[in-house]
């Protein structure tokens, strides 16, 4: 298995790890953070609030490493876009770092709330606000950057044709409604999950990436031209 063939294994392998471990597998066990109890949900499953955040972990380090593993094949193309690809999926792990750091945040204060005199509380519960609307902002702050990263990767790919036209196409489209998901987000006040029938096309494009670079990989043609260009020059 050539580097190339390698590479888009990897890059595959990424794409799921990141999807299952953030919404599919992570999200259930993390509180839903609604409601006017929300801080009393936080402090009943603290073990299981916990294993989501590992989870949480693991797929927002895998979003950063999907541009930084394809970084070598895509910047044959357009360095500054391979790199933009790179800083901006680099930012959105950030933010969604800052989102989980304001979770755990919420764990521990709602197991002082729970312990907390009537006289106490209101202060408490005014905190675990501010702390849900820091994650909630630094969620969308994520997918915005998320949107400008993948747009750069998914271009690219579409100007190369390392993958077929009609899958970094619908990547583009893809992106161009989450875009419009978090507009809609920011001037609405609701949170970005709010909008899932605009992220859920995202999701699939991306599922069905994952699998074709898993199994056909990176056209050999066009990086076999490349590479005889390259010679030639």
């Amino acid at each position: 298995m050539n580097t190339n063939r390698k590479t888009a294994v990897i890059t595959g392998v990424i794409f799921i790890i990141a999807t299952l471990m953030g919404p599919i597998l992570a999200a259930p066990l993390l509180p839903a953070l609604t409601g006017t109890d929300y801080l009393t949900q936080v402090s009943a499953h603290p073990n299981q609030a916990a294993i989501g955040v590992l989870l949480m972990i693991i797929g927002y380090l895998a979003c950063a490493g999907i541009a930084v593993v394809m970084y070598p094949v895509l910047k044959k193309w357009n360095t500054g876009l391979a790199i933009g690809s790179v800083v901006f999926r680099t930012i959105e792990t950030v933010f969604y770092m800052v989102g989980l750091v304001s979770l755990m945040s919420l764990l521990t204060l709602g197991q002082q709330f729970t312990t907390a005199a009537a006289a106490d509380r209101t202060s408490l519960q005014a905190i675990g606000n501010l702390l849900v609307s820091i994650r909630d902002h630094a969620a969308l702050l994520a997918v915005f950057a998320f949107c400008l990263g993948a747009f750069m990767y998914y271009y690219l790919f579409l100007q190369s044709q390392l993958i077929p036209r009609w899958l970094s196409g619908f990547g583009i489209v893809a992106i161009a409604l989450m875009l419009v998901a978090c507009v809609l987000a920011l001037f609405s006040g609701n949170r970005i999950t709010s909008y899932i029938p605009l992220a859920a096309p995202i999701a699939v494009q991306e599922m069905v990436l994952a699998v074709w670079l898993i199994v056909k990989g990176f056209n050999p043609a066009v990086i076999a031209s490349l590479s005889a260009k390259v010679e030639m020059n």
